[in-house]
């Protein structure tokens, strides 16, 4: 838990800027998140400054309005919104404000879902209808010297609108920044390493540059580097330049460090470049860019390189929920997910199917994650009456470039992706001009990484015959694996890569054993919400975790494959495996557990429930056999019951699980894999007895990813949106085995300088409210989400259940060391 607190520490301290603004600098920043009003319907004339708003709701961005529900089979998002809410919100924010003269001072949205008018003192400044990508607005010309008030009205109500839940207004974060009239343009300054060796490096900087002044300035640019350690390494310039007034021009500057200390997987290792912007010798301008020192490429023989060592790409994809928080979403719930992935052996994360938030980015740039930055999930055609299609046309060339320039300084970015499964490829006069376009757009803002798409069906579409494929610096392609490794055979300078893949145990054999099938994303690494298929399920079971981030079964199955810690763990199938390597880990019309006829449709509350258990509490208690599967990546396994050895088995060439059926006897199953004959792992499951108490965590407790009964140090809590802690209340017997199949209801309460903003437990089927402070269990679970309100001061939170003694937890409020996350860009 230490761990957690540093790493969230050093993201809110140290990336993309994150910097408090002295006067001494001449960019001046403000979070402009406190002190907003809500209200959750229209209203005429709420852009006007003399509108009064006392009535409204105070709230704090982010926030998505949509998250609190109810959920409900006739809301218009249907299915693919989760059944969630959608409708048309104001925000306002009245301000005070003295306009510094020769300055600008810009507004930045980091998101706004969707569909969003901003005014300024009743004047609008702009419609921006893309729900993920950042924008900003000069104010300089509407502001007064005094009070001036935003409003911005969010209008979502036009439905069905997504595939997955998106959730509702100004859900990212906003910021004010003043700068000179001459001045760095936003996301203007891009620092590349153009050459990369374990002994020397070359850093090359290129900041856009505004005169917004009536007279010329003579402008140079001084560039700081600062190690990850916090030291100055070199300071360099670039050549003065003269800037006529209302002209942009770009200033460049380069140089090389020797040793230079390599970004890599798991090694977040940044530098920053701080820019400073000069003008008759005084500095007028400064940007802190994080830039991490890496070289990748991809091979079309032997696939990924990163640093000059070859590594398979095991990837996620992830929407931009988090279950219970909706889509404004705090750092630390980041972290948490990011971490429970990694133990499972994921290295890289899809941003399905949008550009995320900038701060996740910064978390995966500190984690040493790699990123596949994607853009669109269509283009002209589209999936739902009221998507993106009808903005592709006028907008996607201004959103992906704006997209590129807001996220090339990521080290861990890899990949732009330019479409998911798009409809519009089975025309290619159609597609071909507007994929051009779009790689032309992207290579326009950025040379330093490929470009792709996931192509959908494209043996059906005729995209590698067409020349369509071929225009992809790197060809992704979601699922039939097959395919894409017969394109590569067709055409061996292809670089390949499977952009969306299931859980299927042939899938990954494909990428293991083919060296030039560079990486596979799995549909999806965590549950989310939305895409739910049909009422009464409001999301998708399709990740290995569930969206509290505890691991379903086949996550295991996953971590043997891709982990290389040692590692067993013990299933219990309840669903008849696929006679084939194709199981997906849940029960699907195409497993045995459910006959489809016309007569007797699919039953929506049994499609995508568990085919594998973590327990030994079978509801059949009598004598009946078990069939029970044990990953790991050992040499061997050896399985007991209660003490009996029921055979030892070796690790299986093709990854097939190791398999035994199991005459039920309660007690303990026990599984113990050996390497070279020695012991390296354990597992047990333990039959659950009668309820004794109400176990209550922090964190990922260490039994929910390594099923070791220990408990992890509670964290402390500064008063910082981006700081959260996750409480789980587990129902245990006398012996502390999770009893796995109640729903108990848990009520939380707390005390002390901090509230519950949520609770969940990762049952797609339960509407009940995420803004609460009550729930069942599930799997033995639920959570409660805690933010401190305060600097300091003891925060309890306890957890009570019927007919058990409550248990209780302590944290530590303590000092923000900033009062939000801040960029300075």
């Amino acid at each position: 838990m230490h761990r957690r607190i540093l790493l969230l520490a050093t993201v809110l301290l140290a990336t993309s800027a994150l910097v408090a603004q002295h006067s001494t600098h001449p960019r001046n920043i403000q979070s402009f998140d406190s002190g907003w009003r809500f209200l959750q319907s229209d209203a005429s004339n709420a852009q006007q400054p003399t509108f009064d708003d006392s009535s409204w709701q105070t709230v704090t961005l982010p926030h998505d309005w949509a998250i609190a529900g109810p959920v409900d089979p006739s809301n218009t998002t249907g299915q693919g919104g989760g059944f969630f809410p959608a409708g048309i919100g104001w925000y306002r924010k009245t301000f005070e404000f003295n306009p510094a003269p020769d300055h600008h001072t810009y507004i930045v949205f980091d998101g706004v879902m969707a569909n969003s008018d901003v005014y300024i003192n009743g004047a609008l400044l702009g419609h921006h209808p893309y729900g993920y990508t950042s924008f900003y607005y000069d104010l300089t010309p509407h502001l007064h010297a005094g009070s001036n008030t935003i409003a911005v009205r969010v209008d979502d109500s036009e439905q069905p609108a997504s595939r997955w839940y998106p959730g509702a207004g100004i859900n990212r974060q906003v910021r004010l920044i003043t700068v000179s009239n001459t001045h760095i343009a936003q996301w203007g300054t891009f620092v590349t390493t153009p050459a990369v060796s374990a002994a020397r490096a070359t850093i090359h900087v290129r900041d856009t540059i505004i005169n917004q002044s009536d007279r010329s300035a003579k402008i140079s640019l001084s560039i700081t580097l600062v190690a990850p350690n916090g030291h100055a390494v070199k300071t360099f310039t670039s050549p003065a330049q003269t800037l006529a007034p209302n002209q942009t021009a770009d200033l460049t500057a380069e140089t090389s460090i020797t040793n230079p200390n390599r970004w890599d997987l798991g090694h977040g290792a940044l530098y920053t470049a701080k820019a400073t912007l000069v003008r008759d010798g005084k500095a007028i301008d400064n940007e802190d860019v994080p830039f991490g020192i890496r070289e990748f490429h991809f091979d079309a023989d032997k696939g990924f390189f990163l640093n000059g060592v070859h590594h398979k790409i095991y990837g996620a994809a992830l929407h931009t929920d988090a279950g219970a928080l909706g889509t404004a979403v705090p750092l630390a719930a980041w972290q948490r997910r990011l971490t429970a992935l990694r133990a499972l052996g994921v290295n890289a994360i899809r941003t399905a199917h949008n550009p995320p938030a900038p701060e996740f980015l910064d978390l995966a740039d500190r984690m040493g994650f790699l990123v596949m930055d994607e853009f669109f999930d269509c283009w002209t055609v589209g999936k739902n009456r009221y998507d993106y299609h009808l903005y592709f046309r006028d907008w996607s060339e201004r959103d992906e470039a704006s997209a590129i320039q807001r996220d090339r300084n990521h080290p861990s970015i890899i990949l732009w992706s330019v479409g998911n499964e798009i409809h519009d490829t089975p025309h290619p006069d159609i597609a071909i001009p507007i994929l051009k376009r779009l790689v032309a757009t992207a290579h326009a803002n950025d040379l330093t990484r490929p470009v792709t798409q996931a192509l959908f069906r494209p043996n059906a579409s005729h995209d590698y015959t067409d020349g369509l494929a071929d225009l992809l610096d790197v060809i992704g392609q979601n699922y039939r694996e097959q395919e894409i490794l017969a394109a590569h055979a067709q055409k061996p300078t292809r670089k390949i890569i499977g952009t969306e893949n299931t859980h299927d145990r042939n899938q990954w054999v494909a990428m293991r054993d083919h060296p030039e099938y560079s990486g596979q994303f799995l549909w999806t690494g965590i549950d989310y919400l939305g895409e739910a298929g049909r009422w009464p399920r409001i999301g998708a079971g399709s990740g290995l975790l569930l969206t509290t981030s505890f691991p379903r079964a086949r996550a295991f199955e996953r971590q043997s494959w891709w982990s290389t810690a040692p590692m067993v763990r013990i299933a219990r199938r309840i669903v008849p495996a696929r006679r084939s390597p194709t199981d997906p880990g849940y029960a699907s019309p195409t497993s045995n557990s459910q006959q489809v006829t016309p007569k007797t449709p699919l039953d929506p509350t049994t499609r995508f429930g568990p085919s594998l258990l973590l327990d030994w509490t079978p509801k059949d208690q009598s004598p009946h056999i078990e069939h029970v599967e044990v990953y790991t990546n050992a040499d061997e396994v050896e399985l007991f019951l209660n003490g009996k050895s029921l055979g030892a088995q070796k690790l299986h060439p093709d990854a097939s699980p190791i398999t035994y059926d199991v005459p039920y006897a309660s007690g303990t199953l026990k599984a113990i894999a050996r390497t070279n004959g020695k012991i390296v792992a354990e597992d047990e499951l333990r039959t659950a007895g009668a309820p004794a108490r109400l176990a209550l965590s922090t964190g990922l407790a260490a039994a929910h990813l390594t099923n070791k009964p220990t408990r992890e140090t509670a964290p402390t809590l500064t008063p910082d949106w981006n700081d959260v802690a996750y409480l789980t209340a587990t129902l245990e017997d006398a012996n502390g085995t999770v009893i796995p199949d109640s729903e108990t209801r848990v009520h939380f309460t707390i005390s002390g300088p901090a509230k519950i903003i949520a609770v969940g437990n990762g049952n797609l089927y339960d509407h009940d409210p995420f803004h609460a402070t009550d729930r069942k269990l599930y799997d033995g679970n639920a959570i409660a989400i805690v933010r401190a309100t305060a600097p300091s001061g003891k925060i309890v939170v306890t957890a009570a259940a019927p007919g058990l003694p409550p248990s209780t937890i302590t944290l530590q409020a303590t000092p923000a060391k900033l009062t939000s996350v801040q960029r300075s860009f």
